[in-house]
């Protein structure tokens, strides 16, 4: 709806333009800014995982088995046992302070100081938010909560630098479904993979120098290790394996490195098809064997630390290191809520607004 100011200079109320003197003032359409991310769990009792694992496993984009035959394996077997090994790796993480998962107090972090500079950026026309693909808070939910809150515009981004299958399309697709619901569909721009941008890959080389930095002696070897994915769907056209592989590169150029110094892993295969490689917990130990006595991981899949991280990399991947052989084990965080990875997503926002603000 178009419309005019009613008083030159006040942002509001607005009136529609030609309405009659008498029309009630409207409140200025606004933008909304979503963050999203992957999900998780409301708690790590048993029951809490299987709802978690219930839906996460039975998304399309992850497993992309006929239902026919995936849920009976999902529902009667997976789920009577998977919860309890979820539920403890998710303890051995969980912020007991707040009661909840890692990756919600850092998603809720990134947003705030995210909002912070939108705000700055373009004052109080423009909202941010963030939701879950999976668990709470509901893309649906937020979704709507910003239509009701007058935004008719909504930039929706997903929180991953490399594009997949399994998270940001499914991400987008739980977008698309409450527009299929809404009777008034707000406009809506995705945003689409990050990983080439100047100021992530900076936010990212800054990490790992000041992670290098703080070390004695600097790590033989840094390993970048991104979640697997079948090697089906590299075949079937996804550009995941190829965007990871463009990362390291590009990562190493930045930092001025030989190729040696920064290798490329895949972690958190599941299932017995094969998977792109080389598994990171193979390969770390594969250094361990070779002779290498302190090598770093980062994860530049990972816009915010998850399980996957503080679990997997920090207690897993390293154990299998350190049982090989290794010395010491060098863990480099996510960019998480870092001023610079702040900045870096101020400044993809900024672009992907172009012709709204």
């Amino acid at each position: 709806m178009v419309a005019s100011q009613v008083e030159s200079g006040s942002p509001e109320p607005l009136r529609p333009t030609h309405a009659p003197a008498d029309h009630p003032p409207i409140t200025r359409p606004k933008i909304g800014v979503v963050l999203a991310n992957l999900g998780t769990p409301d708690a790590t009792d048993y029951w809490s995982m299987r709802r978690y694992l219930s839906e996460f496993l039975s998304d399309k984009r992850v497993v992309d088995y006929p239902s026919w035959k995936w849920q009976p394996l999902l529902q009667l077997i997976i789920l009577s046992r998977r919860p309890f090994k979820s539920g403890e790796a998710y303890r051995s993480i969980w912020n007991t302070e707040k009661n909840e998962s890692p990756l919600l107090t850092i998603t809720r972090d990134q947003t705030h100081k995210v909002a912070e500079g939108v705000k700055a950026r373009h004052g109080d026309r423009l909202l941010v938010d963030f939701c879950m693909r999976y668990g709470s808070p509901s893309t649906d939910s937020v979704l709507r909560r910003m239509q009701a809150e007058g935004c008719e515009r909504i930039l929706f981004f997903p929180l991953y630098p490399q594009y997949a299958s399994p998270t940001t399309a499914t991400a987008n697709d739980h977008a698309f479904r409450t527009l299929m619901k809404l009777k008034w569909q707000p406009a809506v721009r995705t945003v689409p993979a990050y990983f080439e941008h100047p100021a992530y890959l900076e936010a990212l080389a800054n990490s790992v120098r000041e992670a290098y930095a703080a070390t004695e002696t600097p790590p033989e070897v840094l390993v970048a290790s991104y979640h697997g994915v079948p090697k089906r769907f590299l075949l079937e056209g996804d550009p995941y394996h190829c965007q990871c592989q463009k990362t390291t590169r590009l990562l190493r150029e930045q930092l001025g490195w030989e190729q040696e110094a920064l290798q490329t892993a895949f972690q958190s295969q599941f299932g017995p098809e094969e998977w792109v490689g080389p598994q990171t917990v193979e390969h770390v130990a594969e250094l361990a064997r070779q002779g290498k006595k302190h090598i770093a991981v980062i994860s530049p899949a990972f816009a915010s630390d998850c399980v996957e991280t503080l679990e997997e990399i920090n207690e897993e991947i390293r154990d299998s290191f350190l049982a090989a052989g290794g010395e010491k084990f060098t863990y480099i965080p996510c960019l998480n809520d870092r001023d610079d990875h702040i900045e870096a997503l101020l400044g993809i926002i900024d672009n992907e607004l172009g012709g709204w603000v």
